[in-house]
């Protein structure tokens, strides 16, 4: 129990040993409870950075405590030095009876923005003797899946401090994970270890601050949370050099950018000689190296400047013991001047070499320019772009001084949407032609390959429900895609943000959906599988007509194949159960997708749910209800009110089939359509407004 108590005792002392300088903005409050809320931090509007560092302050508690956003997520401290954020999260606990009777079940699971669950400092933990643990993790718009298991025969094999497999094991966390779920389970319902290890438990925790011990198999069901440590940046940027150009830079005065690897964004700290927060106006003060004799090399008459100090004799430099009136060999001072003269030579001859150095950089620029169109595969996009039908209209290949232009230098007040795949900006081109202009993430070969995908993809698709692509610049290190401008946003934030979106209008997007699904599954020439059908790729234009976004993950399946092998790629909350334990893909992967949308559109849920673990993942809880007749219990009060019962519990029905564990079980994207189509009042067949959109859909 000891152990125990210290855990939670440095739990509890990280919120109380955050930097007393915080810097807020002026005005703000500095201080939530026992923790510090330094800027870019703030807890209201117009004393944070952007939106991402609300800090919400819930004064029911006594002392306050601080919460990430409008989350649950509570805070224990705020590193401006390490660009980390330390938080509490729940544990997974899976406890039986002797008789191997389920008795308790908790799921912890957290989706962050612009936050990352820090590699370094955080392990996925597991503890128990009849204990199988997993984590589902988001990453760069990726799942991944990790876990471990722990057995024991006898209390007597576990060694305190040991996390090896025995009573307890640990796995690390890839870079950039963005959310992540537990799911843990037993083999034997702890029937054999019982009278000594009644539970298992799972967690990700801060590795520096847990310590395992024998006691933890039955005393940490006593505990609620552990800390875990998050990584956290400023601004969208890739880089330094981009993020300087942006109307929103916040590194400040005497501070410097620092590149992040787990995603966009960037960090600032203060520059060598000064201390304090860099994000705030003159946040970064000069330190008086003179007013502590450990932080200068002066012998006497020592100077504090700005950022440095000067003496008129160092430390290193005594001489002979012959010295003039400031205490320092006069001959000795001679020598220092020299060598300062020599050093100003050698500092004029290198910023002549510097000088020539980039005249010559400014000429390689355009040969660099052709190396990223060959480096972004514009040589094999020309050749496929040749082989297109002659009367679909191709993609164009804009340049990059285009693109700047058209978003005036990818101005930060020009970002519409962001996240792993890169960032998304309004542009505007010529004749005042509205486009989204994605900027792809620094090229590697996963993404250059998504970023090909979507481009081949989206080259061969005219279909009035699936976004239109307009070209792409690849004279550039980071590739771009150019779309037309879809005007109303997407179909989560009409449904989760407050948006007032009837229920004639959710069956018409559903429909609609449903639809173009169904054409790229049956009416291509080689089917379509989009793999990532989900509300956040469903936009809506001014007259809410649906349209299907980001094709980056889509796969072209050969005609005569039902399904391929292939790795899992979604979204956490809406990929196939099937294809993530099978890895085998089909149109019934998009199928079970569109059941969680589906679902959504019901009950105003989202995918994932971070304040209710007993309801975290949608498909499950509506899967639940239903099987339970209490759907009612569950639906959106907006569509309940509009009293539309009879077509509400069709769609449901629909919903409860596609969403069928195993793909046999469940429609094809043309039934489900057909189906929508009907509730409609429409004609049964699918028509469409171009009569030739599908014939353009065309193989590779």
């Amino acid at each position: 129990m000891d152990l125990l108590r210290m855990l939670l005792q440095a739990t509890l002392v990280a919120g109380m040993a955050a930097p007393t300088n915080a810097q807020a903005k002026q005005g703000c409050e500095d201080r939530c409870g026992n923790v510090s809320i330094p800027y870019p931090f703030g807890t209201r509007e117009g004393c944070y950075y952007d939106k991402a560092f609300l800090i919400t302050c819930n004064d029911v508690f006594n002392p306050s405590k601080p919460f990430l956003q409008t989350s649950n997520i509570e805070i224990t401290n705020i590193s401006l030095l390490d660009g980390q954020v330390q938080i509490l999260q729940f544990i997974a606990r899976d406890c039986d009876d002797k008789w191997g009777s389920r008795t308790k079940f908790a799921v912890p699971t957290i989706e962050l923005f612009k936050f990352r669950i820090s590699r370094t400092k955080n392990k996925f933990t597991a503890i128990g003797c009849d204990t199988r643990a997993s984590i589902i993790g988001k990453k760069d718009d990726m799942n991944y899946l990790s876990g471990c298991m722990t057995v024991c025969r006898s209390q007597d094999y576990v060694t305190n401090g040991s996390c090896s497999g025995i009573g307890c094991c640990q796995t690390s966390i890839p870079e950039g994970v963005e959310s992540y779920s537990v799911q843990l389970d037993s083999y034997n319902n702890h029937t054999n270890v019982w009278n000594f290890s009644p539970c298992s438990y799972a967690f990700v925790v801060e590795e520096d601050k847990f310590n395992f011990s024998s006691t933890f198999l039955t005393d940490l069901d006593n505990v609620e949370k552990l800390p875990v440590v998050l990584d956290w940046a400023v601004g969208v940027e890739t880089s330094c050099e981009d993020a300087r150009k942006s109307s929103g830079y916040a590194c400040q005065n005497h501070s410097k950018c620092s590149e992040v690897d787990f995603g966009p964004g960037y960090r600032c700290n203060c520059l060598e000689g000064y201390d304090g927060n860099p994000y705030h106006p003159d946040g970064c003060q000069d330190i008086d190296e003179c007013s502590d004799p450990t932080l200068n090399e002066c012998e006497n008459n020592c100077e504090n400047i700005d950022g440095n100090y000067t003496c008129s004799c160092p430390k290193w430099f005594h001489g002979d013991g012959r010295k003039d009136g400031n205490g320092c060999n006069p001959e000795l001072q001679l020598v220092i001047k020299l060598v300062l003269g020599i050093g100003m030579g050698i500092l004029v001859l290198t910023m002549g070499c510097s000088s020539l150095y980039w005249a010559i950089r400014r000429r390689n620029l355009i040969r660099l320019k052709g190396k990223f169109f060959e480096q972004n595969g514009g040589l094999i996009l020309q050749e496929q772009l040749s082989k297109l039908d002659g009367s679909v209209q191709k993609p164009k290949i804009f340049t990059i001084e285009e693109l700047k232009e058209a978003t005036n230098d990818f101005d930060k007040e020009r970002i519409v949407g962001q996240g792993g795949f890169g960032t998304v900006y309004e542009g505007v081109l010529p004749q005042n032609k509205r486009v989204a202009i994605k900027k792809s993430l620094a090229v590697d070969k996963s993404q250059q390959k998504q970023f090909f995908n979507e481009f081949i993809v989206l080259s061969q698709i005219n279909h009035e429900n699936v976004v239109k692509l307009l070209g792409c610049c690849l004279h550039a290190e980071s590739p771009f895609l150019v779309y037309e401008f879809i005007t109303n946003g997407n179909l989560s934030r009409h449904i989760h943000e407050g948006g007032d979106i009837s229920w004639e209008t959710r069956l018409r997007v559903a429909k609609e959906t449903a639809k173009a699904l169904s054409d790229l599954h049956t009416k291509a020439s080689i089917p379509i599988i989009h793999r990532d059908v989900k509300s956040t790729n469903i936009l809506l234009d001014d007259n809410f007509t649906a349209k299907i976004s980001d094709f980056g993950v889509a796969r072209i399946v050969p005609l005569d194949k039902t399904q391929v092998q292939t790795m899992v790629q979604g979204t956490l909350g809406y990929f196939d159960p099937e294809y993530f334990y099978t890895n085998k893909l089909s149109d019934k992967s998009d199928v079970y997708s569109f059941g969680v949308v589906l679902a959504e559109l019901l009950t105003g849920r989202k995918a994932i749910s971070v304040d209710k673990p007993e309801e975290s993942l949608l498909s499950t809880y509506f899967i639940s209800s239903m099987k339970k007749k209490c759907l009612s219990s569950i639906l959106d009060v907006r569509i309940v009110n509009e009293g539309n019962t009879m077509q509400v519990d069709k769609v449901a029905n629909i919903a409860q089939r596609c969403l069928s564990l195993e793909g046999d079980e469940r429609p094809n994207m043309t039934e489900v359509a057909t189906k929508l189509e009907e509730l409609l009042g429409v004609e049964k067949h699918l028509s469409i407004r171009n009569p030739q959109e599908i014939d353009h859909l065309q193989g590779i």
